[in-house]
């Protein structure tokens, strides 16, 4: 089955050491793609990609409440939409049993996320819509870079847009 690594931007790669260090996870037989920041770049770079490969989306995501530097297992995602509410499904995505960390649901944005009511998840900008393309192997890593905080991010990113 191909392999494939997902991540928005060149600057997220030095998360791939990270989790090799910090969680065991080996993805060096993987395709590195990177997609660009939101839904009509995901769109765009992912769409060719046979459905049945297995992805790995891994990226920097912000949490009101986990400590930076946690390393978080998506299990489910789910669009953030704070002002209104409609039905819509949740996706579940794959986990393993090998990956020790903290495991979340993720909301996907088409923003920033600088304040929420919402706890113990981590909030980014491209999962959902990644997962509603339909892969049927999705997984995803995120590494809390910030408390919703734009200043904190880019500190820790050194600039990654």
């Amino acid at each position: 089955m191909k392999k494939y690594i997902i991540m928005a931007e060149e600057g997220e790669k030095s998360l791939l050491e990270k989790a090799r260090a910090e969680l065991g996870l080996d993805l060096s037989d993987a395709t590195l793609v990177y997609t660009g920041v939101g839904a009509i770049n995901i769109i765009r770079s992912l769409q060719g990609l046979d459905r049945e490969a297995e992805l790995y989306n891994i990226g920097y995501a912000g949490s009101a409440n986990f400590d930076l530097g946690t390393w978080v297992e998506v299990t489910e995602v789910r669009l953030n939409h704070p002002n209104v509410t409609y039905e819509e499904p949740v996706l579940t995505l794959c986990t393993r049993d090998d990956i020790r960390c903290t495991k979340a649901v993720c909301y996907s944005n088409c923003d920033f996320v600088l304040a929420s009511e919402y706890r113990d998840c981590v909030f980014d900008m491209e999962l959902a819509f990644i997962a509603a393309l339909g892969f049927t192997h999705l997984h995803s890593l995120k590494y809390v870079s910030d408390n919703l905080s734009l200043h904190s991010y880019h500190e820790l990113t050194h600039g990654v847009e």
